[in-house]
């Protein structure tokens, strides 16, 4: 691929070059400050270790003010639409598209005050902040081995509801590599029924454009983050769960630009096209 070039003062300046500069500076930079504050952090959660659901807002405040410093390292500016139902709407469980690698920091800035993330276990390995994670009282998951999976989300309910917590998970499963909606995993939905939580879909825009899955550039961008109306679980059943799912899905599609839409199919027998239940661009 060629890169592109821009002219400053003279010179030809690739743009790809600088880049991979500017990520070289911003990373270093980025980890010192997740490092720092994960080492303050973790004091506090070892002297709040009885108290858990304190412990979890601890990281939650932790995750605001990292969350803010990365936004503004990566040069990255926001459009936000409907924050005000953040905190009319908790508790809740909060699900948000997965493109980016950049959605950690975000979901962290965002997601209200006594939030539990919900997270896959290697996140633990990542040094400082998968401790601070690991220690803060949130929930790590063994995606590979089912039975520990559903045993570890039956336990984030009990905990849910006992310390009257949210729920913030992305409901894809993975980052998309291409922006665009993948289908959703079951795990959101068996919570709900478990809590009895309402869903809230927190809608991310253009947030690919970042920084993509596998790669190390992060490239300044404008996104959007839209918190939209609660859905209502009081109502859903274990046997009507995969049409309550696609109702979530379907307010993401709709809430998405086009280029972030899953793929359809060409026109079927009947001429109605279907939305594709791989995994675009996975």
């Amino acid at each position: 691929m060629t890169e592109a070039l821009s002219v400053d003062d003279g010179r030809v300046v690739s743009i790809g070059s600088m880049s991979y500069l500017r990520s070289a500076l911003i990373l270093p930079v980025g980890f010192f400050f997740v490092s720092v504050g994960a080492v303050i952090f973790m004091a506090i959660s070892l002297v709040l270790l009885p108290w858990r659901a304190l412990r979890v807002k601890a990281a939650n405040l932790y995750g605001k003010m990292l969350g803010r410093v990365v936004f503004w390292l990566a040069g990255i500016k926001t459009e936000k639409v409907g924050f005000e139902k953040l905190g009319g709407q908790f508790p809740a469980i909060y699900v948000s598209n997965h493109t980016s690698t950049m959605d950690g920091p975000l979901a962290m800035w965002v997601c209200p005050m006594g939030g539990a993330g919900v997270a896959k276990k290697e996140l633990a390995r990542i040094p400082f902040f998968g401790w601070l994670y690991m220690l803060s009282g949130h929930l790590l998951i063994d995606r590979a081995n089912r039975a520990q999976a559903v045993k570890s989300m039956a336990e984030l309910s009990r905990v849910v509801k006992e310390h009257h917590l949210g729920i913030w998970i992305w409901p894809e499963g993975t980052r998309s590599r291409s922006g665009r909606l993948l289908p959703f995993k079951k795990g959101f939905a068996h919570l709900a029924l478990a809590t009895g939580l309402p869903v809230v879909p927190v809608v991310v825009s253009g947030a690919q454009e970042i920084w993509s899955k596998g790669s190390l550039v992060i490239n300044p961008a404008r996104i959007r983050i839209e918190v939209l109306d609660a859905i209502d679980t009081s109502h859903w059943e274990i046997e009507t769960l995969d049409a309550h799912i696609d109702e979530v899905h379907e307010a993401f599609v709709q809430a998405l630009p086009e280029a972030q839409r899953p793929l359809v199919e060409a026109p079927s027998a009947v001429g109605d096209p279907a939305p594709l239940r791989r995994a675009a661009g996975a």
